[in-house]
């Protein structure tokens, strides 16, 4: 026989519900990849603004320090500047209730919301991948049970089935399948590694967040360099 089989065949040949399995496929993989460029490049930026820190800490004043730090995707000058805005506001405020809330608790709760704030945003469509990595595959198993059990019964109508009328119409619906592990290993792949970033990044924001607790409660930055022995022996 010369008939043609493949994608393009797949889809000329196809009812409406495998042309919408492989349509919810494409779009699933393409907003997958969008997601994973997306906050791959968010990432990158993230981790290179951490090395502005050590900077911050050897400004000459806090003002100074924060206006150093670059704007875009930068989580740790927000948490800097929402601790200033916080002691601020905290002093500015003696005729409310917030006037009862010790410097330390209030403090603490701002810098808090500040941080959740920055890891809600670095989980943004992190649900989507892992929904789709762990969904993908059935539906493509849709699109292929679908599809054999429409090449069945057209095998069936003919009153025939040799072996060249049955394996193209079920090798085509069984690219279903494989559309749908196309789809989810890069969800799946990208979830992880994206999770595995936002886990080290969230550290970091939290050991920042401590040395900026402890800097507003003492006037001193905390030194993260090695302790020098008192005296240097000869």
């Amino acid at each position: 026989m010369n008939q043609a089989f493949g994608l393009t065949n797949l889809w000329l040949q196809g009812d409406g519900v495998t042309r919408t399995v492989a349509v919810l496929l494409l779009i699933m993989s393409v907003v997958s990849w969008v997601i994973i460029l997306s906050k791959s490049w968010t990432l990158y930026q993230t981790r290179k603004n951490a090395t502005q820190v050590e900077c911050f800490w050897h400004a000459p004043s806090l003002a100074t320090g924060i206006s150093q730090m670059s704007i875009e995707n930068n989580p740790y000058r927000e948490l800097a500047q929402n601790a200033q805005d916080a002691i601020t506001h905290h002093h500015d405020r003696t005729d409310d209730l917030k006037a009862n809330i010790s410097v330390s608790d209030w403090l603490t709760r701002c810098l808090k919301v500040s941080i959740d704030r920055s890891v809600a945003h670095l989980q943004q469509g992190l649900t989507f991948l892992a929904s789709t990595g762990a969904t993908a595959p059935f539906i493509g198993l849709f699109g292929t049970v679908w599809g054999i059990y429409h090449a069945l019964i057209g095998i069936g109508t003919t009153g025939t089935a040799t072996i060249d009328q049955v394996a193209g119409p079920i090798g085509e619906a069984l690219i279903m399948t494989a559309l749908g592990l196309a789809v989810a290993i890069p969800a799946v792949l990208g979830y992880n590694a994206i999770t595995r970033a936002n886990k080290v990044v969230i550290g970091e924001l939290n050991r920042f967040g401590n040395d900026l607790y402890a800097y507003f409660m003492t006037g001193a930055p905390i030194s993260n360099a090695p302790l020098k022995s008192k005296t240097a022996q000869d």
